[in-house]
C-alpha cells in the first residue's frame, strides 16, 4: 500500500512539469544583460536616424530656396532684380515651418552666380550645412 501511494506522488512530481524559481531568476538574469549590451546600440542609431533627417530636411530647403530663387530670377526681366528668398519663404516652401530654422544673423543662405552656394539648417539640436555640394551634420 505504500509503496502505491509513493509511486503516485512520484507520478504527480513528474506530470507537473513547472519551472523552478532558479531557472526563472537565471532566465530574467539573462534578458537583463542581452538588454544592457542592445541599449547602447540602439542609442546610436536613433541617433543616426535624427542626423539623417535633418539631412533630408536640409535637401528640402536647399531645393526650396534654389526654386524660390530661380522664379525670382525669371522675374528679373520684369523688375530689373532678382530678391533673394527669405527664411520664412524657404521654411515654408519646403513645408519645413513647425520644425526647424535656416541659419543665424552671421550665417544666412547664400548664393554662387545662380545656384545655392552655402545653406546652414538646425533642427532638434542637430545642424546641418551645405557648402555647394555636401552636407555636413554636427551636434
Amino acid at each position: 500500500m505504500m509503496e502505491k501511494m509513493i509511486a503516485m506522488q512520484q507520478k504527480r512530481r513528474s506530470r507537473k512539469g513547472g519551472f523552478t524559481l532558479v531557472e526563472l531568476i537565471v532566465v530574467l538574469v539573462i534578458l537583463a544583460i542581452l538588454a544592457a549590451l542592445l541599449i547602447p546600440a540602439l542609442t546610436g542609431y536613433i541617433d543616426r536616424a535624427k542626423e539623417k533627417n535633418v539631412i533630408a530636411e536640409t535637401r528640402q530647403c536647399v531645393m526650396a530656396a534654389q526654386t524660390l530663387y530661380d522664379e525670382a530670377y525669371a522675374n528679373v526681366k520684369k523688375n530689373g532684380t532678382a530678391d533673394i528668398p527669405t527664411d520664412a519663404e524657404i521654411l515654408k516652401l519646403a513645408e519645413l515651418t513647425d520644425k526647424g530654422k535656416l541659419g543665424t544673423d552671421k550665417d544666412k543662405v547664400a548664393f554662387d552666380g545662380n545656384k545655392v552656394s552655402h545653406l546652414v539648417y538646425t533642427n532638434n539640436g542637430v545642424t546641418c550645412t551645405y557648402n555647394g555640394s555636401t552636407y555636413d551634420c554636427a551636434k
